[in-house]
């Protein structure tokens, strides 16, 4: 299996400025996720996409492919990953040939494990190369949520309710942004890292799943590594 493994990396940040090349443990924070996937035998190659000239030298020092400094149109506030990957994606296999899955890996998950990844990869090529999507339990239920309107509050689920135990509620978890997996086809087609038959990949450990977005995540962050 050729799998391209693909950090999104831009250069601005407005709520946590210049995050991507701030050292973490003795580290720029890009560093973490290049290094979980370098040297794994599936992996063709590590290409960062980014629009800053100090990102891209961090990651060209860290055995990652960056090949162009990303367009300007793709540098802005509201692009999207999918429409970034797609733009690398394109680049690549023009330039290097077909490959046979795109992994996404976010900066901002840095403490993902290389055996997460590694699990990622045997359920995509044990479930057809299936889309993989790494997903945590919830830390608020989705039953024990409410709406307010006014000055009254009820249930924001149907069945839901304080009143409700813990080892009542069903199992419920969420995205968190450690691990996607996908096929070319199926990133063109969807338009998305997202769909309908998407496998789970199960992170149990709340450190994994820890997402660097703001200067309090960082703290959390710095406090574990």
């Amino acid at each position: 299996m050729k799998i391209l493994a693909f950090i999104p990396a831009r250069g601005g940040s407005k709520r946590l400025p210049r995050k991507n090349v701030r050292v973490l443990d003795g580290k720029p924070l890009l560093v973490w996720s290049i290094e979980v996937c370098r040297g794994l035998t599936e992996i063709c190659d590590i290409l960062v996409s980014t629009d800053d000239e100090e990102t891209a030298e961090i990651a060209r020092k860290s055995g990652a492919l960056v090949p162009w400094l990303r367009p300007a149109e793709l540098a802005t506030d509201t692009v999207t990953t999918k429409d970034v990957a797609l733009h690398a994606l394109d680049w690549y296999e023009k330039e290097k040939g077909l490959v046979d899955a795109v992994l996404l890996l976010q900066p901002t998950s840095p403490f993902r494990t290389r055996e997460t990844v590694q699990r990622g990869v045997e359920l995509f090529r044990k479930h057809g190369n299936r889309p993989v999507v790494s997903v945590s339990p919830a830390t608020s239920h989705p039953m024990w949520c409410l709406t307010v309107d006014g000055d009254t509050m009820k249930p924001f689920m149907e069945g839901g309710g304080l009143h409700l135990r813990s080892q009542d509620l069903p199992p419920a978890f969420v995205v968190n942004g450690a691990f996607y997996m996908i096929a070319p086809r199926d990133l063109m087609r969807h338009q998305s890292f997202y769909s309908d038959d998407m496998v789970p990949l199960e992170i149990s450990n709340p450190k994994e799943v820890i997402d660097i977005d703001t200067e309090y995540d960082w703290k959390i962050a710095e406090s574990l590594s």
